[in-house]
């Protein structure tokens, strides 16, 4: 196992090298240069060429352009994304802090996820084609059809506004997680239930399970092998839904205004903050390939057949 764990972290390197480039690429090919950027936020009344051939210079984009992305893939190992172009303030100085209040929002979120996405999907593949199972799927397809943004609207209107209970926004209790993780937790359980459903469904029906009835086994256990079994199909849906989540909470942050990386990454476009949305998507895009890894990770110890497939 220990084996099989070295090779994926290091199959994982070369991809995140390809997307560091691809990143730095992207903003590169931004029609406006960057220096005009700084002298803008600057307040600077005139900008003339001298000015902007100095203030290249200065930031050192007057360099090679793989000279400028060895430096800066140098510093991003080392956390320095640079300095906010707008702020002047160090990007991870900015991004940091939001980083954590975005992964806290992400993580309460996912576990709840997790939990009634298992919790649902058994129940309904358990009582599949009774009213139990129609009412949970139907009413999860009502309630994830509906646009996240629409959906806070409407619990602020009636939980802070009418209600006066929750607080409508900023993150200053445990209260301020309430509506938004509801939000999160109602727009994808409706979706990742329906894997453990299928899942469940698919293992319910293979041999080993009618075998075991034949036995006399008890249901209570069966159940918990074809919960087991299932579970490898869904533990790759999980992970992959942490970062998904991470990525996707910027309507729900700007909604409830919480001060994560969706607020900020809005800002940073809006005032094009070319170092900022670097170090916005870099840290998306590794986060991809980090649970990717641990993903396979799981399933491999679930499953040791699949280490042998390295």
């Amino acid at each position: 196992m220990g084996r099989y764990m070295v090779k994926r972290v290091l199959m994982s390197i070369p991809l995140l090298l390809v997307i560091s480039f691809l990143t730095f690429v992207l903003i590169n090919l931004s029609p406006l240069e960057p220096a005009e950027v700084v002298l803008q936020s600057q307040g600077v009344p005139k900008i003339t060429e001298e000015l902007l051939e100095q203030t290249k210079e200065e930031l050192g984009l007057d360099k090679p352009f793989f000279i400028r992305y060895i430096h800066w893939l140098i510093d991003c190992i080392r956390l320095d994304f640079g300095e906010s172009f707008v702020t002047g303030k160090p990007v991870w100085s900015l991004i940091g802090p939001a980083f954590l209040n975005t992964f806290k929002l992400t993580m309460v979120s996912s576990v709840i996820i997790i939990l009634l996405s298992i919790g649902l999907g058994i129940i309904c593949a358990l009582k599949e084609g009774k009213f139990i199972d129609h009412s949970v799927r139907g009413i999860s397809f009502f309630l994830t059809s509906m646009p996240p943004y629409l959906l806070a609207s409407l619990m602020i209107w009636y939980f802070s506004v009418q209600l006066d209970l929750l607080p409508t926004s900023g993150m200053t209790s445990y209260q301020s997680y309430i509506l938004p993780v509801t939000v999160i937790t109602i727009s994808y359980a409706g979706i990742y239930f329906r894997v453990v459903r299928s899942s469940m469904l698919t293992n319910l029906n293979e041999e080993y399970v009618l075998f075991g009835r034949a036995s006399g086994l008890p249901e209570r256990l069966i159940t918990m092998h074809v919960l087991r079994n299932s579970l490898q199909v869904a533990v790759s849906v999980f992970c992959m839904a942490i970062p998904i989540i991470l990525g996707s909470t910027v309507v729900i942050e700007n909604v409830f205004a919480w001060p994560g990386l969706g607020s900020l990454s809005v800002r940073a476009i809006l005032s094009r903050d070319f170092p900022v949305i670097q170090a916005y998507v870099l840290l998306l895009a590794a986060a991809f390939v980090v649970f990717n890894t641990i993903s396979d990770m799981i399933n491999a110890a679930m499953n040791p057949k699949l280490r042998n497939d390295l």
